[in-house]
């Protein structure tokens, strides 16, 4: 069981490897809400994230014939850095199976970290087993990373610094994948204070945990689909289960769209890089029906890589009507180029991408397309820049870019 005495101890266990990650009042997302927003930064982590303190405390606890065996875990990425993190630390060896699709820089960190990584399986419950097997064909020790409950305790001693630096705080934002974060955190938080409220919050395309809570039991998903690849899982943990039903007090579910658009707003606002899963409880400030209430929003990790920061970056911009693509039908004859630049100019529109494609129509005199991708202040300042090309008589339809820088 999972009791106040064990989570002090975890607590402090905890302290010998993680760094403080105090958190951060957020003027703009507490003004977008109505709510005063802290943020726990857990991605400024040395490992990059929350899981090195489940890692750590479990491996704390085993004994040196259970360490010796050797450590293997399947991860998606973060417990993958947490348990080589924790192992190089305790001079043990460390075998991390992962999925394919885990992000390179997770891959590359575990690496360095002098853990062996194993690639398999699409998502991380392919991994998983696959890794089970390797423990029982190799003696191997089982480091889950969160169907445990000493692991979950682990990752509860970020309930311990919340309540130390705000003990009125009101609701706690918890990301879920397998469940051992959110339940070691409302485990601890309920403990400390039965009135507080704790709210889960998944990735709708891998949504298993609430499937699992409407059902009564654990469940699995058929597929999992979302760019929150940290908490893409199938099934959530049945050890760990019977706490989030005790005291998770609901489940938001959020839209990857969602996910990119607030990974700008944390980004321009608080400096901070987030990756999608981290993101998944600054989504959820949106969804909560509640004012004036002292909300902190767990980011659970921050290890994104170059390619998925660009990509995300990118989207972000579309969505937020910084970047658009815009096509003009116009007759092929001097002059008619500057005009549509010209027209761009005055209304202040940064281009930053032409095409011009003559054999749009057999008549050439006609019509030519032009394709121009734009920089724009937003969404109302992209309508006036698509305005003004309609009253000047162009024919200009919206359309989505194919690329942007």
């Amino acid at each position: 069981m999972m009791t106040l005495d064990k989570f002090e101890e975890a607590s402090d266990k905890v302290k010998e490897v993680v760094l403080p990650t105090n958190l951060i009042y957020s003027e703009y997302f507490s003004g977008q809400t109505g709510n005063k927003v802290y943020l726990k930064p857990e991605n400024m982590q040395y490992t990059g994230a929350y899981k090195v303190r489940g890692a750590y405390y479990k491996i704390s606890t085993m004994s040196d014939e259970e360490r010796e065996k050797g450590l293997i875990t399947a991860s998606a990425g973060n417990h993958a850095q947490g348990v080589a993190y924790a192992a190089k630390l305790f001079g043990v060896p460390a075998t991390i199976v992962m999925p394919t699709t885990t992000p390179l820089i997770k891959v590359n960190r575990t690496k360095n970290y002098g853990a062996e990584v194993v690639l398999y399986g699409s998502v991380y419950d392919e991994a998983y087993q696959y890794a089970l097997k390797l423990a029982e064909e190799n003696g191997a020790t089982f480091v889950h990373p969160f169907n445990d409950e000493t692991v979950a305790m682990g990752q509860g001693s970020i309930a311990m610094e919340i309540f130390k630096e705000l003990p009125t705080v009101d609701i706690i934002l918890v990301p879920i994948g397998g469940g051992g974060l959110a339940a070691g955190v409302s485990t601890l938080a309920k403990l400390l204070n039965p009135n507080i409220k704790v709210i889960g919050v998944e990735p709708a395309g891998a949504s298993c945990m609430k499937a699992s809570l409407e059902a009564g039991h654990v469940v699995t998903l058929p597929c999992v689909e979302t760019i929150a690849d940290g908490t893409a899982v199938k099934t959530p943990g049945d050890v760990v289960f019977p706490y989030i039903q005790k005291n998770i007090d609901d489940i938001i579910a959020v839209a990857d769209q969602e996910l990119i658009v607030n990974f700008l707003d944390v980004l321009e606002n608080h400096k901070m890089l987030v990756e999608n899963s981290g993101l998944l409880t600054v989504a959820a400030l949106k969804h909560l029906d509640c004012k004036d209430k002292k909300v902190v929003s767990i980011l659970s990790g921050g290890n994104m890589d170059i390619i998925t920061t660009s990509s995300v970056v990118q989207h972000g911009l579309i969505a937020r009507g910084r970047v658009f693509s815009v096509s003009v039908l116009l007759p092929d004859r001097p002059g008619e180029l500057v005009n549509v630049a010209d027209i761009i100019a005055e209304h202040k529109g940064n281009v930053i991408r032409l095409e011009h494609n003559q054999f749009v129509s057999i008549n050439r005199n006609a019509a030519v397309e032009l394709k121009i991708t734009l920089e724009a202040f937003g969404h109302e300042h992209k309508k006036e820049i698509l305005d003004a090309l309609r009253e000047k008589g162009y024919d200009a339809k919206e359309e989505s870019p194919t690329a942007i820088y």
